[in-house]
């Protein structure tokens, strides 16, 4: 088996982890390994692995890519305090493969870099709430006692009826959404329940080499967006906000941004006339710089992109005129410049997890393209961690690189070549969003390859949601889609189509005008040159403003 898998890759062929994980599962011949994950609040996960015999060194390489595969993946949505592998101690081999993972998950190294990511966020999450750095451990087979998790219980609607409340609370105060994305941020004010106005800005934060470079922004842009509103009202005097709603690309706890491994701050980690640690903390004041804006005792509160899709969604349908059962919980994804995944469970709560999706490492195949530079839009690796990640596989990336592969001449108006590395061209004019919008656009009008594109994608968005089912089974068979990529209706059924493909049993729902109940949401689709899928978050960020 191992010899015609590693013959598929090296053709370019993607090898899914999950479809590797069933079959090794099914293969007698494996040896048996149990990952248990102490989390972050303490409760443990177990997590069987079954890894097949190899007689080369060739197979080795491989048989280790997937163990740190899966590592990887499980620590990218969970993050932890302690990793235990349980296997049997006998075994040699699989002695010598588990003995690798301290160096190459860099556990006790400064400045990690690749697998070690994962150990970054999982120690500064740690350090957050008080406990001692990730550590890594191994353990007899014999040893192993199955962990005990308590399945999440269905509520009794009691999440449709907060979420209702926020609706009407919304239509007294002066609120302010904010949906910062990695291309541009989207902001939304309402002033007693009326959507006064919105606002669009581009930026590229991945350029940005201080702190000082994301934050102030994000201000000024609050800034001009309340004396818009002061202009439009009538107003001598910009109104204070009463409540602030953010939506962030990175992990998010307690309004604090604490995760400082996106793209979104690669200008920081290239600042070496800073340390990096202290640098990205700054961010964290993000919520003290919006407060100079707002009123005394007004609120700001602010989570991952994610989640605030999942937030979003569930407002909505607890508005709908046929209100929907939220008991199930509630799985949305944001699809854009990258990728962003929210999970709101069936009490309304937030789950305690990075659910860092957009950086797992879905294919250990296509090995031609995991040999190009991160930097060359063809490769299959991202640029945070330079490992193949889903990020190549799903956003605004992934198209790039796919219209390359498929039809070249798509992108012939939006490259330019550095080095021998294939990049759109961000200079004089960044043309990342156009040359998604000119992708998009072909799709819609029947261009075969940039059909494909979007076909692609969402059948890589089944292999994604395989994954993160693994990982943390939610039970949900919906995922809701917010952003860019689901624009246009015909993009929209391309993505479909692929993911359909592959879990037909499952199905996506698009979060635009058809998702838009609560009265705010409404203003926004009727409201021209605006669309839900673009400005859902922000206005959902609006209500989220209001949260407890």
């Amino acid at each position: 088996m191992l010899s015609d898998l590693i013959r598929a890759a090296a053709q370019g062929e993607a090898l899914w982890v999950p479809d590797l994980r069933a079959a090794f599962a099914s293969d007698p011949d494996t040896a048996k390994l149990i990952l248990g994950l102490r989390l972050i609040h303490g409760e443990v996960r177990d997590y069987p692995l079954r890894l097949p015999r190899w007689s080369t060194s060739e197979e080795q390489r491989f048989v280790a890519e997937f163990l740190y595969a899966n590592i990887y993946n499980l620590l990218s949505v969970c993050s932890g305090r302690e990793l235990c592998l349980y296997f049997d101690p006998e075994d040699n081999a699989l002695m010598s493969l588990v003995q690798t993972l301290e160096d190459v998950f860099q556990i006790h190294r400064p400045n990690r870099r690749g697998y070690g990511k994962v150990i970054n966020i999982a120690d500064r999450l740690c350090s957050a709430e008080g406990y001692a750095p990730f550590r890594l451990s191994v353990a007899a087979l014999q040893d192993y006692g199955p962990a005990r998790h308590k399945p999440d219980e269905a509520t009794d609607g009691s999440l449709a009826i907060r979420l209702q409340h926020l609706c009407c609370a919304a239509e007294s105060p002066v609120l302010c959404g904010i949906d910062i994305g990695g291309t541009d941020i989207k902001l939304c004010l309402s002033v007693n329940g009326r959507l006064i106005c919105t606002g669009e800005y581009d930026w590229n934060p991945a350029a940005s080499t201080t702190a000082d470079g994301i934050l102030l922004p994000i201000a000024e842009q609050v800034s001009l967006l309340r004396a818009k509103a002061a202009q439009t009202l009538g107003l001598s005097e910009p109104p204070l906000l009463d409540a602030v709603g953010v939506s962030f690309p990175d992990i998010v706890l307690g309004d604090r941004i604490l995760g400082g491994e996106t793209p979104k701050t690669d200008g920081l980690r290239r600042n070496t006339a800073l340390d990096y640690e202290q640098e990205f903390r700054k961010l964290s004041g993000l919520k003290a710089l919006l407060l100079q804006q707002c009123r005394p005792g007004a609120t700001v509160h602010i989570i991952n992109d994610g989640h605030m899709a999942a937030f979003t969604a569930a407002m909505e349908l607890s508005a709908e005129e046929k209100p929907v059962a939220l008991q199930g919980g509630l799985i949305a994804h944001t699809l854009g410049t990258d990728l962003g995944t929210g999970w709101l469970q069936c009490d309304g709560s937030i789950p305690p997890f990075p659910l860092e999706l957009y950086d797992l490492i879905l294919d250990v195949g296509n090995l031609p393209a995991s040999s190009v530079p991160p930097e060359d839009l063809r490769s299959i690796r991202n640029e945070n961690s330079c490992l193949p990640g889903a990020r190549r596989y799903l956003g605004q990336s992934a198209a790039f690189r796919l219209a390359q592969e498929l039809y070249p001449a798509l992108l012939q108006e939006f490259t330019v070549e550095k080095g021998g590395r294939l990049q759109i061209r961000t200079r004089p004019e960044d043309l990342r969003k156009p040359c998604l919008e000119h992708l998009m656009q072909e799709a819609a009008s029947g261009h075969p390859a940039a059909s494909e594109v979007f076909r692609r994608i969402g059948t890589h968005l089944a292999v994604l949601t395989s994954e993160f089912e693994y990982l943390l089974p939610t039970g949900t068979q919906v995922r809701y889609l917010y952003g860019r990529f689901i624009k246009l209706p015909a993009c929209f059924r391309l993505l479909c189509e692929g993911f359909s493909s592959r879990l037909p049993q499952m199905r996506l729902i698009a979060a635009d005008e058809s998702l838009a109940w609560t009265p705010l949401m409404r203003q926004l689709a009727e409201r021209p040159g605006v669309s839900v899928a673009q400005f859902g978050q922000a206005v959902g960020a609006l209500y989220f403003g209001l949260s407890a």
